[in-house]
């Protein structure tokens, strides 16, 4: 039970390793939660040397936003942090606003912390936010991993994110935040009844007679944590018994794959799309079971950004070539978020874009590669105008050679993070 103050740091410190990393950074809005795990970061850490930064993101949409700014400025100067101002301005008007604004905030985060070699960034997320969660999740008719909940631990756009306080209520930090004599600042948008989490908020009072609280909802995250580990594991295990990575693409046997209980396959089949296509947001569900149901019947079908191939009593699952038409990199370039081509380059002109039907015209030995060619149109060449230069998995190589940024046994990996 967390009452003290003492109590509070060490519910947080719990969630760093043995030895605290040396640098770490904070993601603070100015809000209550944010400001008090500030606080109470540079509390649990004041001896061990460690350096906190703390980063600030400023979305633009609200007049008090460069204001709020200011003040967790002064607030880290106080506590002898460097804190920094990240803008956005790709609002375009169009989608989930809220949405859209996470995934700006994560991305702009992520970049930041890479660019000052901080690989841990630690984020205010409460109790009440995970009560907040199952809640919403559980009105969609989520699964394991969506009442699972908000994970205290995540590697998103190549940082970790760490929620320390998902034991700690709001209404304990806000107690902890007068104790210490430091004020936050209120987001009028926390009471706009137009967001689901504001009225999954005031669902919450309406839900307590029932015995539905925050802390049951968290606990029920708690045990789908639980449950999703062990379906991860279950589904790593099988994947290293049935699956192969063969030119960046996955295989899977079909017949083992049809015998799959069916979360089982969809793990490993949302896994290997993910993988492939480079993505931290599955499909929707029902894609998915569509999908796996045309497998099992041995169709092909399209998932997220890539095919899935049946042929020869295996599924291929590649990149749909739809996705990567106009994808183009230099030579020495990232090309697709995955792949790095590197040969002798001869001519500024060079440039790497997808084969296609054209490439595949003028790869004359690309069947001897056994690669059908869905997948080998999709796959990364070397171009002058409109010549072929080199195609490596196509088998027309002339010196190039095309490397995966991540290695096969990453795809495994992955079927075990968050």
């Amino acid at each position: 039970m967390i009452g003290t103050d003492a109590d509070i740091l060490s519910a947080v410190r719990s969630h760093f390793h043995a030895a605290p990393p040396s640098r770490l950074a904070v993601a603070v809005s100015g809000g209550g939660d944010s400001v008090a795990l500030l606080h109470i970061l540079t509390q649990c850490f004041a001896q061990t040397g460690a350096e906190i930064q703390a980063v600030t993101v400023n979305h633009g949409l609200r007049p008090e936003a460069a204001a709020e700014a200011d003040f967790v400025a002064r607030l880290a100067r106080d506590l002898g942090v460097e804190h920094s101002v990240l803008a956005w301005e790709g609002w375009d008007q169009q989608g989930n606003l809220q949405a859209a604004a996470r995934d700006a905030r994560y991305r702009l985060i992520g970049n930041w912390a890479r660019e000052r070699r901080i690989a841990l960034v630690a984020l205010g997320h409460t109790a009440d936010d995970q009560a907040e969660t199952v809640l919403m999740r559980l009105a969609r008719s989520s699964g394991v991993n969506g009442l699972a909940g908000i994970p205290a631990r995540r590697t998103m756009h190549g940082v970790t994110l760490l929620r320390p306080l998902l034991d700690v209520s709001r209404h304990q930090l806000r107690d902890y935040l007068r104790r210490q004599g430091l004020s936050w600042c209120e987001d009028p948008s926390n009471e706009d009844t137009r967001f689901d989490r504001v009225q999954a908020r005031q669902t919450m009072d309406l839900l307590e007679p029932l015995g539905i609280t925050a802390r049951s909802l968290a606990d029920v995250a708690f045990h789908m944590t639980e449950a999703r580990e062990a379906l991860d594991w279950y589904a790593f295990l099988t994947a290293r018994d049935i699956a192969r990575v063969d030119g960046g693409d996955v295989i899977l046997d079909l017949r083992r794959f049809r015998t799959l209980p069916q979360e089982i396959a969809r793990r490993l089949l949302l896994r290997a799309v993910m993988w492939i296509g480079r993505t931290d947001y599955p499909p929707r569900r029902a894609a998915v079971t569509e999908a796996i149901t045309a497998l099992r019947l041995g169709r092909g079908a399209t998932l997220g950004g890539c095919r899935v191939l049946v042929n020869d009593g295996v599924l291929r699952i590649c990149r749909e070539f739809a996705q990567v038409r106009d994808a183009e990199a230099r030579p020495g370039e990232l090309w697709d978020g995955r792949w790095m081509l590197m040969g002798p380059v001869d001519g500024a002109d060079l440039r790497i874009a997808p084969l296609g039907k054209r490439g595949l015209a003028q790869a004359a030995e690309w069947r001897d590669t056994g690669r059908p060619h869905a997948a080998l149109m999709a796959s990364p060449a070397v171009w002058q105008g409109d010549d072929l230069v080199a195609a490596p998995l196509a088998g027309m190589t002339n010196g190039w050679r095309a490397e995966l940024q991540e290695s096969a046994e990453a795809f495994f990996a992955a079927l075990l993070s968050n």
